[in-house]
Order: C-alpha cells, then structure tokens, then sequence
C-alpha cells in the first residue's frame, strides 16, 4: 500500500519517492535518532549564550531564556594580556591547521601514487612498515618525536607544530586505497598525449580521490584543531599556544576562579565546536562517498 507517492529533482536525476506505512516508521525513527544525535551540540550552542544566573539553575535549564554574549567577552578578558591578546591564540591555532592540513593531503597522496603508480624497489616492505604504524599509539611516540624535534632546534616554532603532524600512517593508508582504483590505462593515455608526472598527478589523481582528500581534510583539521597535548610538549611562551591549550588554562584553574569562569568555559566550547561543525557540513557529501568506498575501479 502506497501512501504518497512523490518525484523530485537532484539536479538533473529524477527520483521517485514512495511512503508506505513501513517506510513512514523508519522515516519517524530516523528523524527521532538524528534529533537524538544533536541534543548534545544544541545543549552547547545554548548554554555559550546563557547567563551566569541560568548557568547555576538546578535541575540545568536545556535552552536558554535570556541569551547574552557576556560569556565570550569574559572568555577574551581570562584569555588576553598585555603581552599576548585573544587574537594570537586563534593566529595560531589558524594557521597550524591550515599548514597541516594541506601539507598532509598533498604529501599523502604524492606518497601513495609514488607507491602505487610507479611501483619503486621496496614498495611492499615501506607499505607494510605504513601498516605497522597504525598498530602504535600516537603517544607511544611522544618522547621519540620530541627527542627528534629538540634536536633539530625547533622547541617553541610552529616548524615544531607542524612537522610531526603532516606524515601520518592512517593518512597515506587512505589515499593508497582510493589510488589503487584509478586505472593504470587511463594515466598511460595521459603521459601519451605528452602530460608530465606533475600534470598527472595534478590533473587526474586528485580529483579522481576527491572524496579520500575530503576527507582526510576533516580528520586531520579535526584532530589538528582539538589538539592541546602537542602545543604543550612542543612550545614554551605564552605567544606559541594554540586555543585548546589557551583554553585548557580557564577550566584548569581553582574551583572559585573555575565558578567565575563558567560561562567563559561554555563560550570556549562553542568556539572549539563551531569550526568542525561547519567544516563538516560543508564535506559531508565527499566524506560520504568516501564511507561508501566510491571511487573509479579499473
């Protein structure tokens, strides 16, 4: 039995919609379990906005009644001095995810279609080193890293932020994956017609893994951008810190300054939360792809 029956557009594509009984429960508990899902982001965007006096109500009030944007001055009251304003610990934070992220979907997917495409001595045994990788812990490697970093000279630099980050096993796995499925056929047709190594890789690996870049760009921003462990091995001075390490200076006071800077602490939170929120709604459709392992199979 066929309820409602509907066509609609996604571009040029015709899809045809039918709602039966069955599918009008999956349909309701779909939309119940994605409601669900979002109850704990709704809860952080009100709570930046309520006031001191709706943040000490108990049992806590869900939405907020009176909304205010006090708690994000006095986040960058607690967070600038003299010497080092607000605007230095997103400078910071901005601009060591930008590098990072970029610097590892390109180094990433030149490593795999090195290795894939052009097969050198040892590719199998350098793979299954990559593989090895995965099995450790990032914080296995914290004393050998910073070893590595101290002696370069590089403590307290952005080069000490940065390096460590752009070479990551998970990384390289996933554009290996998606590379292996371009067809060796389509890029000797290119290099026939004259196109360099460089033109290759540009022109028709990239955006054949378009999807797996998309991704790796949300994972690694992601990681980047909630990571306060590094900065605080990596950097000494005030002016080196990102903002989940700035931040992390509000909640870890004592408890009477922590009761006075709640509602910069939820501020805090909505500020770390937004940037991935967004960034994520705008890849979702590649990092779907990506979940679905789509991709051109030769």
């Amino acid at each position: 039995m066929v309820l409602v029956k509907r066509e609609f557009f996604i571009g040029k594509k015709a899809f045809q919609l039918y709602l039966t009984p069955s599918w009008v429960v999956v349909y309701l508990l779909m939309t119940g379990l994605v409601a669900f899902t979002a109850l704990p982001l709704i809860y952080v965007v009100s709570t930046a906005f309520k006031p001191l006096d709706e943040l000490f109500l108990f049992p806590p009030r869900f939405f907020v009644r009176r909304p205010t944007f006090t708690n994000f001055t006095d986040l960058m009251t607690s967070l600038s001095s003299s010497a080092v304003p607000f605007t230095r610990y997103v400078l910071n934070s901005v601009f060591v995810a930008i590098a990072i992220v970029i610097s590892t979907v390109v180094v990433s997917a030149m490593g795999a279609f090195a290795l894939v495409k052009h097969k050198p001595p040892g590719s199998k045994a350098l793979f299954a080193v990559v593989i090895a990788a995965l099995m450790f812990s990032p914080h296995v490697t914290t004393i050998p890293r910073y070893l590595v970093v101290n002696s370069l000279g590089l403590i307290n630099t952005y080069w000490a932020l940065i390096l460590p980050r752009i070479a990551v096993a998970y990384n390289f796995f996933l554009m290996k994956q998606f590379t292996e499925q371009i067809p060796d056929s389509l890029l000797e047709s290119a290099r026939m017609d004259g196109a360099k190594e460089w033109r290759v890789f540009w022109s028709i690996i990239m955006p054949s893994i378009k999807p797996a870049w998309a991704t790796l760009i949300v994972l690694s921003f992601v990681a980047v951008w909630n990571d306060y462990f590094t900065p605080l091995i990596f950097t000494t001075s005030q002016a080196m810190r990102t903002m989940p390490l700035a931040l992390q200076t509000i909640a870890g006071g004592p408890a009477a300054s922590n009761i006075g800077r709640l509602g910069a602490v939820a501020a805090s939170t909505f500020i770390m939360v937004l940037p991935t929120i967004l960034l994520f709604t705008f890849m979702q459709r590649l990092v779907m792809q990506t979940m679905t392992h789509s991709g051109i199979k030769g």
